[in-house]
């Protein structure tokens, strides 16, 4: 029965059940194009999020030319290009490489790094999260002296990610490999694999995919935001330092407060390194892990799938820094630890006006399904030229962040934005909606899911303006507030595969051939799914997700 199917796994067995791989991942990149059945795709990595306009007018250009001219933004802030020639590989990578988008073809797939989108924009925050981004990125690219040991990071998989979070616990949220987190005080708690355990709750997110196939996935832990945890509410956490770092024998103190999610489980280790030392930190922490992979004689590719006794232990990562100059803290396993605070909250950036402490405006957009036009990215791209500091930052939530307005101009770019297209308001029902590619992109799928969930959201629209006229619909939220708390994400799969879905709780509308089911899934079950036609969805995901 469909509605009993089980979910395909989303994180690597555990313990020493480390899956067995005969080849390297197959994750696509600028120069390694992926087949699929609407032309072969490439992936351009953008570290961080980060774009000039003119790196983005150069990706528009490449869209219509060589491509089918649209853009997809994935959830990892990379991007996309499909329907593109298989003999234009040559001509795609020299433009790429002009823009400042490939600065190392033997690093291509290596760069994937997402950060905090607000950081430095909004007043909250305790480092500048796009620095991080840049100095890892070149660290990554060995653009370092000889000798410096970072060479092997080309060694890594086109899944392995690093998250850059300013201390406002968003990115913190994505299940990386490598996770920097900013303190009030100066630090970054550096976190080599997955949070949690020993008594912290975990900060899940949510991070939908639309490549075609696992293989080509481009997600962090599909884990939904539901459950992560607002660290400006919390009351503080409780702990202790195990130990000291290399040549400090100032007294052990109290861990500092920060984001969820801080603690050692069983497959992570958790230091404090200082600020200005944390990009070169956390790539020794993945020089740190190849050196682990070779010694399982594993083809591991994310941390997780290191089997148990070859996890790289706080004390050890503590020494390679310690060696490379890098003063770090062992946070310790056995501390106590204790969390509290406000009910959950979503990490995704607000959509809108982001007013900074200095008077000038953020726009930040969402986009529907994560797909735009290169018209859209060129009105994007001029924005930022025009009004803007001239920076785009691409969001792992599908959105994109225009930097350096002033307050009358960040208000006529959100209108043309949304006379566009593109969500501009927090209470779009296009909030919280992501899907497969689907057909015709991916032979596998049963249904072109992007079409039809469009649909449903234009009849979820239909129906809470007949319910408002009838006076028996809810009434929209007000402009300021966004969509009611607590509502799980939806995500429309193509086939049983369910490529990219959130974790967590969530609404599961899969294609069957005749129509779709839906049922809501959590890490604890799932209800029994309801099978519907594509006409019957927006009522039936209305009903799952608690909004009818």
């Amino acid at each position: 029965m469909l509605a009993a199917m089980s979910l395909p796994p989303t994180t690597a067995p555990p313990g020493d059940e480390t899956p067995v791989r005969g080849r390297d991942d197959a994750c696509p990149g600028a120069l390694r194009l992926h087949p699929a059945d609407d032309g072969a795709l490439a992936r351009v990595r953008v570290p961080g999020g980060l774009l000039t306009a003119r790196q983005a007018l150069v990706l528009a250009g490449v869209a219509e030319e060589l491509g089918d001219g649209r853009l997809d933004l994935t959830s990892r802030g990379n991007l996309q290009l499909r329907g593109l020639d298989a003999g234009c590989a040559a001509g795609l990578a020299a433009r790429l490489r002009a823009a400042g988008l490939l600065p190392s073809d033997r690093h291509d797939r290596v760069r994937n790094i997402v950060a905090s989108p607000l950081s430095g924009l909004d007043g909250a925050g305790h480092a500048d999260a796009p620095a991080w981004a840049r100095a890892l990125d070149a660290l990554l690219c060995d653009e370092v002296p000889a000798g410096s040991g970072f060479a092997e990071l080309a060694g890594l998989s086109g899944r392995f990610l690093f998250a850059l979070d300013d201390g406002r616990g968003d990115v913190s949220a994505l299940g990386a490999d490598v996770t920097l987190i900013a303190t009030p005080d100066g630090e970054a708690v550096l976190r080599l694999g997955s949070a949690g355990g020993h008594g912290l709750a975990r900060a899940d997110s949510t991070a939908p995919n639309a490549a075609d196939s696992p293989d080509a996935t481009d997600r962090p832990d599909a884990t939904d935001h539901s459950g992560a945890t607002d660290h400006s509410g919390a009351t503080g956490v409780a702990a202790r330092r195990a130990g000291r770092a290399a040549g400090d024998d100032t007294p052990s103190r109290a861990r500092p407060p920060g984001p969820p999610g801080l603690g050692d489980g069983p497959s992570g280790a958790e230091l404090l390194v200082r600020a200005e030392d944390a990009p070169r930190a956390a790539a020794l922490a993945a020089v740190a892990f190849l050196d682990a992979v070779r010694a399982s004689g594993t083809r591991a590719w994310r941390v997780r799938e290191l089997p148990a006794r070859h996890a790289v232990t706080a004390d050890r990562l503590a020494g390679r820094l310690a060696a490379a100059g890098i003063q770090a803290t062992p946070l310790g396993p056995q501390s106590p630890t204790t969390t509290a605070g406000t009910p959950a909250a979503d990490p995704t950036p607000a959509v809108g006006l982001v007013v900074g402490p200095d008077g000038r405006c953020a726009v930040s957009v969402a986009v529907p399904l994560g797909r735009l036009s290169a018209t859209q990215w060129r009105l994007l791209a001029g924005l930022a030229s025009r009004g803007g500091s001239g920076e785009l930052r691409v969001t792992p939530w599908r959105g994109v962040v225009l930097p350096g307005f002033s307050p009358d101009e960040a208000r006529a770019a959100l209108r043309e934005l949304a006379d566009a297209g593109l969500v501009a308001t927090p209470h779009s029902p296009w909030l919280g909606i992501a899907a497969c590619t689907g057909r015709p992109g991916c032979a596998k799928s049963l249904a072109d899911v992007r079409a039809d969930a469009a649909r449903a959201v234009a009849g979820a629209v239909a129906r809470a303006v007949a319910g408002a006229a009838s006076g028996d619909g809810r009434p929209d939220p007000p402009p300021d507030q966004g969509p009611p708390p607590g509502r799980p994400p939806v995500y429309f799969s193509g086939c049983e595969r369910r490529c990219g879905h959130p974790g967590g709780r969530w609404v599961d509308v899969l294609a069957t051939g005749d129509g779709y089911q839906v049922a809501v899934r959590d890490p604890g079950g799932f209800t029994p799914g309801v099978d519907v036609t594509a006409d019957q969805l927006a009522g039936a995901v209305a009903s799952a997700r608690g909004t009818t």
